[in-house]
C-alpha cells in the first residue's frame, strides 16, 4: 500500500472542498471496497477524507411520507430497520443479499452506491482494462465473461454493477442528496446516478469532482408484492448472475429492475407495461438490444426464467 495522508472532515461541506482541492483524494467511510483496492494498488489516494463524524447515520421519515437515509447508514442497519422491512421490503432483501454479514456492519449506504463496477480483469494488473487505466483496452472482451454484461455494454468495457442494494433502490425510484465543495446541494434521481460504460468506462457516476453523497431519498411506500431475487454461482458471498427485483400490484402491473446484466441497476420503465402479460414478453422488452457473449448468452432466458419464479410468487 502506497503512501498517503489522511483528515477527518467536521462537516459535509468541509469534506467536499476538502476532495476538490486536493488531487487524487478520495472519501472513506468504511472502507470495505477502497482498502481492499488500496492494497492491491487498483486505487492509490495520495489523501483519504474520514466522514465517519459527520452524522450522517440516521433514517428519519420525510414531509412527503418516504424515508431519509443517512450516507453513514451501514447496510445492516438500513435492512433490519422496522420501516424499510415494512414499507420497502425490497430494499431490505437486496440489501441482506449482498456480501456477508461482517461487511454489511460496516459497509456504508453511499459507499455501496460508489463501489467499482467491476470484472475480474479489473483486479489483474498484469490484464489491460480500460476501467483501471483508460484506453489500455478491454480484457473481458476475449477472455472470460462468463458474470458479464449482456444489455448497455459497450466496446470499451462489459463489466456489470455489483451492488444488489442499489437494484433495490432503482426500482423504488430513490433519489441520491448530494453536497458539493462550495456548499450547493443537488438532488440525483437514482435512474441517472449510474453511468453506462461508453467510452469512458472509468467514469462511473455523474457525481463531480469531490461531490458527496450525505443521504438517498425514499419516495412514499407504492406497497405491492415486494420480491428480490438473486441468482448467483453459491448461496453467499457471491455477484449476481442475475437478480430480479420487482414490485408486483394485485392487478399484476408492477415495477421490475435487473442486476448482473449490465454496467448500473437495469430499468426499463417501458417494458413493464408487458408485466401482465407474463415474464417471456416482458424480460424480452427489459433486454431489447442486449449483446451477450458466448459464455454469457444463458443470461437471458436465465432472466426470464427468473422474472417467471418472482411473477409466480407474487401470484401465490
Amino acid at each position: 500500500m502506497r503512501a498517503f495522508t489522511y483528515e477527518r472532515a467536521t462537516s459535509p461541506a468541509e469534506a467536499a472542498a476538502a476532495v476538490a482541492r486536493t488531487e487524487g483524494a478520495k472519501f472513506i467511510a468504511g472502507g470495505t471496497n477502497l482498502l481492499d483496492l488500496m492494497k492491491l494498488q487498483i486505487e492509490a489516494p495520495t489523501h483519504l477524507v474520514d466522514v465517519n463524524a459527520l452524522k450522517l447515520d440516521t433514517i428519519e421519515p420525510t414531509p412527503e411520507g418516504g424515508l431519509r437515509i443517512g450516507a453513514l447508514v451501514t447496510n445492516t442497519d438500513l435492512a433490519a430497520d422496522a420501516r424499510v422491512r415494512r414499507d420497502y421490503g425490497v430494499l431490505a432483501r437486496a440489501t441482506l443479499a449482498g456480501a456477508s454479514g461482517q461487511l454489511r456492519n460496516k459497509a456504508t449506504t453511499a459507499g455501496n452506491l460508489l463501489q467499482r463496477t467491476r470484472c475480474p480483469y479489473f483486479y489483474d494488473t498484469a490484464q489491460p482494462c480500460n476501467k483501471r487505466e483508460p484506453g489500455s483496452g478491454c480484457s473481458a472482451l476475449g477472455g472470460v465473461s462468463r458474470g458479464l454484461a449482456v444489455v448497455g455494454s459497450s466496446e470499451h468495457c462489459i463489466a456489470t454493477n455489483p451492488s444488489d442494494m442499489a437494484v433495490g433502490m432503482r426500482v423504488l425510484d430513490a433519489t441520491v442528496e448530494t453536497v458539493k465543495p462550495d456548499g450547493a446541494t443537488r438532488a440525483i434521481p437514482i435512474a441517472e446516478f449510474h453511468r453506462l460504460p461508453g467510452d469512458t468506462p472509468h467514469i462511473e457516476t455523474v457525481l463531480e469532482k469531490g461531490e458527496l453523497i450525505t443521504a438517498v431519498t425514499l419516495p412514499r411506500p407504492v406497497g405491492g408484492k415486494q420480491i428480490y431475487r438473486k441468482v448467483r454461482d453459491r448461496a453467499s458471498y457471491a455477484f449476481a448472475l442475475v437478480s430480479v427485483a420487482a414490485i408486483i400490484q394485485p392487478d399484476g402491473t408492477g415495477r421490475v429492475a435487473l442486476g448482473g446484466v449490465a454496467h448500473k441497476p437495469w430499468r426499463v420503465e417501458g417494458a413493464e407495461a408487458e408485466l401482465p402479460r407474463g415474464a417471456k414478453p416482458a424480460a424480452t422488452a427489459m433486454l431489447e438490444g442486449a449483446k451477450p457473449t458466448h459464455e454469457n448468452a444463458f443470461k437471458l432466458p436465465l432472466v426470464e426464467r427468473t422474472l417467471g419464479a418472482v411473477l409466480a410468487e407474487a401470484r401465490a
